[in-house]
């Protein structure tokens, strides 16, 4: 008798554009007592799992996924590790989004009123997040995030084939390197995508050769993950926008072809919190002002500071992001013993060398 083929239960949902798919029965196969040690459990054994729903024939490069955990802390509803093209990351505003969308329409987490709390554990600390709802559906969702700092301004990075780029290092829940796209000599239009993904790449480069960042709370979060090309300085009548360089292969500085990535659709809910912490060490962006920020679609998130605080010996800000999501499906999705992909591939048409 052969095998029974493994199922995983998901709910496919978007925030603001960003695809999300929402793992509802992959919680048996994560161990760790704390969120820190779940994360690193699925760094160190279940890449083939990230590779199987994000690669062909079940993903495309455009998609992230959330593993919908048990809890570790009281109170909280459930606890998430988010899967993305370059790897597992801790927190991710747009893929709260959709967890949270996704588990009160779908009754795993009952609606609690109009708004309605939801407390989710995640390896960078306890998320809450504030959701309307009317009638079942979720309408936004505020995300208060962890608290965001910056490690430097203007940082001189010095990148192949750019020449010398200023970069804010920030934390928003994952470390970013945000560059304004004017000094690449780029606007921020989705038919520049290849190259707003092929300046992304080169920044990533330098960024993990020349900066070394560390969270100070947790070490494990190290190296900057993210790129983010932004509109610049805040101008009065002119919307601020921005595009986040997702890898999805490995970078290698030697070889142009793997030069590329994935934009975020949406405007990003980690580096919408990591841009006001920038802009407010800017003198920018005041405590309690709205931010709009615009994705490579036009599509929205409204972030605000709420107060100070610090991390370690850091200055640092407390930010929400709110947004809205939409589910989109649901599906099971299956892996056959016989299939002879069972982690899923790639092919150089649409994906990075590598991927």
């Amino acid at each position: 008798m052969s095998a029974a083929p493994l199922a995983l239960d998901a709910i496919e949902v978007h925030a603001e554009g960003e695809p999300g798919r929402i793992l509802t029965s992959a919680a048996g196969l994560v161990h760790g007592e704390t969120m820190a040690e779940r994360l690193q459990y699925c760094k160190e054994n279940l890449d083939w799992l990230r590779r199987l729903m994000l690669h062909e024939p079940r993903g495309y490069p455009g998609l992230c996924s959330v593993i919908l955990l048990p809890p570790v802390n009281e109170g909280s509803d459930f606890g998430i590790v988010v899967l993305e093209q370059g790897g597992f990351t801790p927190m991710s505003g747009s893929n709260t989004i959709c967890a949270v969308t996704a588990v009160l329409e779908e009754g795993i987490v009952p609606v609690r009123g109009p708004e309605t709390t939801v407390t989710i554990d995640t390896a960078v600390g306890v998320v809450t997040a504030v959701a309307r709802v009317e009638n079942g559906k979720v309408l936004s969702v505020t995300v208060v995030n962890v608290p965001a700092f910056v490690v430097e301004l203007d940082f001189p990075l010095q990148v192949p084939e750019l020449g010398t780029v200023p970069v804010d290092v920030v934390f928003g829940g994952q470390f970013f390197a945000q560059a304004r796209v004017a000094d690449l000599g780029l606007e921020l239009s989705p038919d520049n995508g290849k190259e707003l993904a092929r300046a992304g790449a080169l920044i990533k480069l330098a960024a993990l050769e020349q900066i070394h960042v560390t969270h100070p709370d947790n070490p494990a979060i190290s190296g900057v993950n993210l790129i983010m090309l932004h509109s610049g300085d805040r101008v009065p009548g002119r919307q601020d926008r921005n595009t986040v360089v997702l890898s999805n292969g490995k970078l290698v500085a030697d070889d142009p072809s793997t030069w590329t990535g994935a934009l975020d659709r949406s405007p990003c809910g980690t580096g919408t919190s990591a841009r006001m912490a920038a802009l407010h060490s800017r003198g920018q962006l005041a405590i309690g002002e709205d931010f709009s920020h615009h994705s490579i679609i036009g599509s929205e998130f409204i972030g605000r500071l709420t107060g100070t605080t610090t991390v370690g010996s850091r200055e640092a800000v407390l930010p929400t992001i709110t947004g809205r999501g939409w589910v989109t499906g649901r599906s099971q999705w299956l892996l056959d013993p016989t299939d002879p992909f069972p982690s899923g591939y790639t092919v150089g048409d649409i994906w990075a060398p590598g991927a």
